[in-house]
């Protein structure tokens, strides 16, 4: 076991490092090539930031593993918002731009039904997969496009952390692309590395990979996200904070699921209790930020610790429901009255703010 946990480690480490390499040789390449900076951070590094997580979903459905690839993207996605958004906005209260209000969210809401949708048929097949990739093809044009439109703050804060300042060489160039080839590398190997121990993992345990790919796994490959968001938190970069975390989780369902759909053989299945749980809670945390994002037009610390008691409820209840825990009826009827308690109050918030919003206007 304790080797097996060594390769879990050695497979995350190698991942992180992997997306690093990627993110930077691709970064650099295209700052060389005349990409402004708002470009690469909307689209080549919430890519690169998302690369262990479509490395892994790959590696896990080319060998059968459709449960941890499923869990891991799901996992993902709650991670993303309830966790990291909620550190960041504990760290630092995070103003919100307009377009994450009024599109971006709306959309990562949309595409989190599209996938139930999808799903209810009891699997994710190679038609649903060309349907999520079209998907994430309009859903980049749609960003480029959006670019364009973005005001001088947004560029600049853009700028200040994805601008590359060396002039191109060929020396240059060549670096970028070993970087590139490296990065693509060190995902590979570490997605094999760790799905494997992963699996060992849920064997030892006795849980089924679904929930290893719904913790540690998602927990795991969401660090570059993490670390993204966290750190434009403590630099005051808002629109960095809160854009990574949401294309993140527009790209994971649309790009990792839609790749993995294609290179599983015979589709993703996605058992019932996913249906009736785990992706109404993910379509949940994408419901519960248009609220949160509309009052105010900021993520307030008391905002971001309500995300973060929603991510610790959820995992209490992952664990209880994997150990057989006979308080699980409890604890479920508890946080449902939790959870519909305080969604009412932040839409109750959020429509007396629009009000006030209309009058003042």
């Amino acid at each position: 076991m304790a080797f097996t946990v060594l390769l879990f480690l050695a497979g995350l480490v190698v991942l992180i490092v992997g997306a690093e390499f990627l993110v930077r040789g691709a970064s650099r390449l295209a700052a060389a090539l005349g990409v402004s900076p708002l470009v690469i951070g909307l689209t080549i590094v919430a890519v690169g930031t998302a690369s262990p997580e479509i490395a892994v979903s790959i590696n896990a459905a080319a060998s059968g593993q459709g449960g941890l690839m499923l869990g891991n993207v799901i996992g993902s996605n709650i991670f993303n918002i309830l966790l990291i958004l909620g550190l960041a906005a504990v760290v630092a209260p995070i103003a919100i731009a307009e377009q994450l209000i009024r599109k971006d969210a709306p959309i990562m809401l949309g595409v989190s039904l599209l996938t139930l949708v999808l799903a209810t048929d009891g699997g994710l097949g190679w038609l649903d997969g060309v349907l999520l990739l079209l998907g994430l093809v309009a859903y980049t044009y749609f960003a480029l496009r959006q670019s364009r439109a973005e005001n001088a703050q947004v560029q600049e804060e853009y700028a200040g952390e994805f601008s590359q300042k060396e002039t191109p060489t060929v020396k240059r160039l060549i670096r970028n692309l070993l970087f590139i080839a490296g990065g693509l590398g060190l995902l590979a190997l570490g997605a094999d590395w760790l799905v494997r121990a992963a699996v060992r993992i849920a064997e030892a345990l006795g849980v089924n990979q679904l929930v290893i790919g719904l913790t540690i796994v998602a927990a795991g490959t969401s660090l570059p996200e993490a670390a993204t968001s966290v750190i434009a938190a403590f630099k005051k970069e808002s629109d960095i904070a809160v854009g990574n975390a949401v294309g993140s989780n527009i790209y994971n369902l649309l790009g990792v699921l839609g790749i993995g759909a294609l290179a599983a053989r015979g589709g993703i299945p996605v058992p019932a209790h996913i249906l009736r749980f785990d992706m109404p809670v993910m379509i949940f945390v994408a419901l519960v930020t248009l609220p949160v994002f509309f009052i105010g037009s900021r993520i307030s610390r008391l905002e971001g610790a309500l995300f973060i008691s929603y991510f610790a409820l959820y995992m209490v209840y992952i664990v209880m429901e994997s150990q057989g825990s006979q308080y699980l009826p409890a604890v479920k009827s508890l946080g449902l009255v939790y959870v519909s308690i305080t969604f009412l109050v932040l839409t109750a918030a959020a429509l007396l703010s629009a009000r006030a919003g209309r009058r003042s206007g």
